[in-house]
């Protein structure tokens, strides 16, 4: 999933979003980048509020990175989407107050099923954990909140 494409604009936050919300104390505070090739990136530093191991960032905080890349770069794709599977696949330990690139994309579609992937890197490049993902178009779920940040091109 690398990608040397530029950057076309920074997605909105959402409020008080674990993951990217700038109103949620606890967030991890992530702001999402659509990128050229329609992936989303962003250069992420998780801190002691995400340890899992000493040292270390909880299993937790980086599926829900994975997810919220995953998620974020199928909503900006125009699916009003929600996850059914998530797998997470954790190759190295990924260190606290590090810098590491996190990016997610869409892969294909079948009838209301999009399929996603998602990477997380240390900043030479290798892969620390990486993740695919299901999700399911359902605009019936998301009117709400997709009335509030609807994609659009800039």
């Amino acid at each position: 999933m690398e990608s040397s494409s530029k950057v076309l604009r920074t997605l909105p936050e959402h409020g008080h979003c674990f993951v990217c919300g700038k109103d949620n104390p606890k967030g991890m505070g992530v702001r999402w980048k659509l990128m050229e090739d329609k992936s989303i990136s962003s250069q992420v530093t998780l801190e002691l509020s995400q340890q899992g191991p000493p040292g270390f960032v909880h299993g937790g905080a980086s599926a829900a990175l994975l997810d919220e890349a995953m998620g974020s770069s199928v909503w900006v794709a125009g699916y009003q989407a929600v996850a059914v599977n998530l797998q997470v696949n954790y190759l190295k330990p990924l260190p606290l107050n590090i810098p590491f690139m996190v990016r997610g994309k869409v892969e294909k579609t079948d009838g209301r099923k999009i399929f996603a992937s998602s990477s997380i890197r240390s900043m030479d490049g290798t892969i620390l954990v990486n993740g695919q993902g299901i999700y399911i178009d359902a605009p019936q779920l998301t009117e709400d909140v997709w009335k509030l940040i609807k994609p659009t091109e800039e």
